[in-house]
């Protein structure tokens, strides 16, 4: 591992060797300068993490060697080390850039704390600037949906983010997609770069989910050791998305409404009033306004939530996108695995269109894993579906042995389903949701087909 570089700068030789004496013991690599002149010539020539520098220099004053410092590499953390009396010049040095300041005579032991939280400081900005540079690359979520529905979603979603503080509230089954349309929200709003903080309400006991939200001071209960910052606090500037919002217990429900009405909150076992800037993005997959009626969920908080209420389909009501996905999905796996898989079967394609997606999304997901990960060929096939979506297949095809006779010179059964098509149509005046009810077949289905056959432009 490399060692962390420190540079002492001071004009005095006693100090300077005390200093690197000391400073080696604690694992750091130490180098001296007893000038501002040699000082900048170490560091240009060879950057440290740290600088020990003395304000009262011969020659260039400390001051100037910081101003310098900081023209080379803003990065490096620079602490000044001035004589009593110099606090004046030593908060100047602050607004300069540097990190803190000692007075003379130091204590060793306060210097190497001192020294130990600005490494660690360094360290914090560099991740939060590495994170930064990352969530610009991941940019907002790939969102698949060519339906009507979630194009009319999409384009919702796109003047939602331009509006920066207004809640949302995105209500659907388990699967539908709530936590994808939260981020893609966050990462095309102005708070993209912020931090985007989840939790899920459901699975944090209600005991713990106020020191989760609001955080908690050193000694505030049993087990608070250290102060902790809540989710509100760590994603200032950001987003915060509470999952199943609709399984909160009455109690932070009514202090959640109260954060909500000014953004301001104090920790558990605080008296300081602290103050957010965050956007608040809930979901649920309950009805909650059943659970108003109920009395298991207030009121005036799913007002309050719900300023922009997003409802997200089920897949069984979005069937135009089930293929695209499961594309999408096999393209995504056939990489993870190292598989050469290019497509699926029409037969397969049939009965994914045709199924009702209990788990929506996140079952098409885990089918598509499956057969990548079990398949051999490539293209997924019936033979790499579950049984809950093959059988369709054999019910189907038991009804239809029983019904009608197989004629000896066989049948094009496109040709068999063009023509029910056709005769559900015209027996129900063309009237798609009559028609589709009487094939079994969800509305996007029917029109899938109507579209596959020519009856739909």
């Amino acid at each position: 591992m490399r060692k962390i570089k420190i540079l002492v700068v001071d004009d005095e030789h006693l100090i300077r060797w005390s200093l690197e004496q000391n400073l080696k013991k604690q694992g750091y690599e130490v180098f001296t300068a007893g000038s501002g002149e040699d000082a900048l010539r170490l560091v240009r020539e060879d950057p440290p993490d740290l600088v020990l520098l003395d304000i009262q220099l011969p020659g260039i004053s400390g001051l100037e060697v910081l101003e310098k410092i900081k023209e080379i590499d803003e990065d490096i953390i620079v602490i000044m080390v001035t004589a009593h009396g110099g606090l004046e010049t030593a908060v100047t040095a602050m607004r300069i850039g540097a990190y803190d300041y000692l007075n003379k005579p130091f204590n060793l032991d306060e210097m190497a704390i001192v020294i130990r939280k600005a490494l660690e400081t360094s360290d914090l900005r560099r991740e939060v600037a590495s994170l930064r540079v990352e969530h610009k690359k991941i940019g907002p979520p790939n969102i698949i949906g060519a339906s009507q529905c979630m194009q009319s979603i999409l384009a919702m979603m796109e003047k939602v983010a331009r509006s920066e503080a207004a809640t949302v509230l995105i209500q659907g089954e388990s699967g539908t997609g709530k936590e994808l349309v939260a981020k893609w929200i966050h990462y095309k709003s102005n708070r993209a770069e912020k931090p985007f903080m989840a939790i899920n309400c459901a699975a944090v006991p209600a005991t713990l989910l106020e020191s989760e939200l609001f955080g908690h001071e050193k000694g505030a209960f049993t087990d608070a050791k250290v102060t902790k910052k809540g989710l509100f606090e760590l994603a200032d500037g950001g987003t915060v998305f509470l999952d199943e919002i609709g399984d909160m217990e009455m109690g932070m429900q009514a202090k959640l409404l109260r954060f909500l009405e000014d953004r301001t909150f104090r920790r558990i076992g605080g008296a300081k009033v602290n103050t957010v800037d965050v956007r608040i993005i809930s979901a649920t997959n309950k009805d909650l306004i059943k659970a108003i009626e109920s009395k298991d969920f207030r009121n005036d908080l799913y007002y309050r939530l719900q300023v922009i209420p997003i409802f997200l389909p089920p897949l069984r009501d979005r069937r135009e996108d089930i293929l695209s996905l499961a594309k999408h999905f096999i393209d995504t796996y056939k990489r993870e695995f190292a598989k050469h898989v290019s497509g699926i079967s029409p037969q397969a394609e049939r009965l994914l269109v045709d199924y009702n997606w209990p788990g929506n999304i996140r079952e098409l997901k885990n089918v598509i894993e499956r057969a990548i990960i079990l398949g051999n060929q490539d293209t997924v096939t019936v033979d790499h579906l579950p049984p809950e979506i093959t059988s369709r297949m054999a019910t189907a095809a038991v009804t239809a042995l029983v019904t009608f006779k197989l004629p000896p010179e066989g049948i094009d059964i496109e040709e068999v389903e063009k023509e029910l098509i056709r005769q559900a149509l015209e027996n129900n005046d063309w009237n798609q949701s009559k028609a589709a009810k009487k094939l079994n077949l969800g509305v996007d289905a029917f029109r899938y087909r109507m579209k596959k056959f020519g009856f739909l432009k």
